[in-house]
């Protein structure tokens, strides 16, 4: 374990840099968390390494604590995405997303589990000891559809072309794969530490900016 610290830390950017490290949104989104910095997740159930990224993800959100509001995003690059990203508002809505992602990643990526559709879903939803009509009838929700629906236009605004992808604070976007293009070729898990690491640093970031500046001193 030591020498998979070692290695994280080495290819871990030390001095993250705009456009190498992370990039800086062209237009500043606007949050829904006015204290707080907002960490969302841009993820798929679907994608293998959204789900090699949930535990280190999670242990981070965890260690943050009140320091940041987190969300996650479901994306529907593909038409097969779209059935998990209502599976993900419906399990929102039921407090039961932070519960079960971790289950769902294992089903797909691990046990090869076919999700993408209502019946496959719900079947297994039923399984995890949750009712399986009042999952249904939220899946198919209005709610649950706008959600699904407004998507597309985070997608467009925060520009996210691959997953995962972490926006923070609507002015700033890391991911494995940016980390990847500026230290290499690294193991999944040297990437994920990475990240995480400049993650750190551009929450650090976005809370020194918020800060007022002092005045000129009169001459």
């Amino acid at each position: 374990s030591l020498s998979l610290f070692t290695a994280a830390v080495i290819a871990s950017p030390a001095s993250p840099q705009n456009g190498k490290d992370y990039r800086t949104l062209d237009k500043v989104q606007q949050t829904e968390s006015n204290k707080k910095v907002e960490v969302i997740e841009f993820f798929s159930y679907a994608c293998p390494h959204c789900g090699a990224f949930e535990p280190p993800l999670a242990e981070w959100v965890k260690k943050q604590g009140d320091n940041i509001v987190f969300k996650r995003v479901p994306v529907g690059f593909r038409p097969q995405w779209v059935p998990l990203q209502q599976l993900y508002y419906a399990l929102e809505a039921m407090g039961k997303a932070d519960e079960l992602s971790k289950k769902i990643f294992n089903a797909i990526h691990v046990d090869r589990q076919t999700l993408d559709n209502e019946a496959a879903i719900g079947e297994f939803v039923a399984k995890q000891g949750i009712d399986k009509k009042k999952f249904l009838d939220t899946y198919n929700s209005f709610s649950v559809q706008t959600k699904v629906r407004r998507t597309a236009s985070l997608l467009e605004a925060y520009k996210v072309d691959g997953v995962p992808m972490i926006a923070i604070d609507g002015r700033y976007k890391t991911a494995p794969s940016i980390i990847g293009a500026s230290i290499g070729n690294q193991p999944e898990h040297v990437l994920g530490a990475a990240t995480l690491q400049v993650m750190d640093a551009l929450v650090a970031k976005a809370y020194a900016e918020r800060k007022p500046q002092p005045a000129a001193s009169a001459k």
